[in-house]
């Protein structure tokens, strides 16, 4: 099976730089992996983060699509339980017009940040996290011009444009498989977040799959921390700053950006945080280009999947380039 490449962006920040800089790496690596012929980019919703600069993917993308030409672009994702379904299908439809054929809307359940971040985001009300499905068929509609159905009859999405965005259900449950399959839409499962049960809640929504307007048969793809270099010594060694970050962020403790690998391999871990590197492992690639091969070929075959997303997270940002041209190698 051909496997198909394409990268989850985060911006995240390392330790002693600024947001300012992440972004314009985001930017940098868009281009990048472009030119190495990576299917798809997509950017991330995360709010009150210090170590993290994409907080709009919205906004990230349309500039974005201004310094690309070719590759997909698209959020994973927009956090829609904290918004009008109105206004994100105007932003899309906006996105698409402005880069027609290349905007996926992604769009997930999760709060992306703490809870005093969904309580701003709402003006102070509850966050409408079991309105999920519901919110979902109102953006559909309104993506794809259905006018006649939802809450608001005859409302249009403006622009009126040529061609629509794809929309795809973001999640790491068995629950939004199911209901990725229900609305008939793509599906990513993030294994970076749930490292156990991937491959059972992908094949519910192969299973389970309904076709409808926007899409007559299942797509999908999985999205896993990624670290690739050229020799396994050295993979592991850059993965050590996630390692330490995960471990940290599980704990609670403030993070003021990713460390560097000679930090993370000097801190001592105790007795109940060693289990749990082994176990965050679940989620993520590390390894060679030999090694990675054979574990993205275990993925996709696991998944059912031709489409696997990388989500990378090293300290220094030319290690970061590196890990993607490796990468490129590895599936080649």
């Amino acid at each position: 099976m051909t496997i198909k490449l394409s990268v989850l962006d985060q911006s995240p920040i390392s330790e002693g730089t600024t947001a300012e800089e992440a972004l314009r790496q985001t930017v940098q690596l868009a281009r990048h992996v472009e030119a190495l012929g990576y299917e798809r980019f997509w950017v991330s919703e995360h709010h009150d983060a210090s170590h993290l600069a994409g907080s709009s993917p919205e906004v990230l993308i349309a500039y974005l699509a201004a310094k690309t030409e070719r590759i997909r672009l698209g959020s994973g994702g927009v956090m829609l339980t904290h918004y009008s379904p109105y206004k994100v299908a105007e932003n899309f439809r906006l996105l698409e017009g402005l880069a027609p054929g290349r905007v996926d809307a992604g769009v997930g359940r999760a709060p992306g940040g703490m809870p005093i971040a969904s309580w701003a985001l709402n003006n102070g009300q509850p966050r409408k996290k079991d309105l999920f499905p519901e919110l979902i068929d109102e953006l559909v509609g309104y993506v794809k011009g259905d006018v006649e159905s939802g809450p608001y009859p005859g409302l249009k999405a403006s622009p009126v444009v040529q061609t629509v965005p794809e929309v795809w259900v973001l999640g790491s449950s068995l629950s939004s498989a199911k209901l990725a399959a229900e609305k008939g839409l793509p599906y990513a499962f993030a294994q970076f977040i749930n490292g156990d049960g991937g491959s059972e809640h992908m094949a519910a929504y192969l299973k389970h799959f309904q076709p409808s307007p926007l899409l007559n048969q299942p797509k999908n793809l999985t999205a896993v921390f990624t670290i690739c270099a050229k020799t396994d010594e050295e993979a592991e060694y850059l993965a050590s700053s996630l390692d330490y970050s995960l471990i940290m962020g599980a704990q609670g403790m403030q993070l003021n950006g990713t460390p560097s690998p000679e930090k993370a391999s000097a801190y001592e871990y105790n007795k109940y945080e060693r289990p749990y590197i082994k176990e965050n492992r679940k989620r993520m690639v590390v390894g060679s280009p030999a090694t990675v091969r054979e574990q993205f070929k275990r993925i996709s075959e696991q998944y059912e999947t031709e489409e696997i997303m990388a989500v990378t997270i090293v300290y220094d940002f030319e290690k970061k380039l590196q890990s993607f041209e490796w990468l490129r190698e590895a599936v080649q």
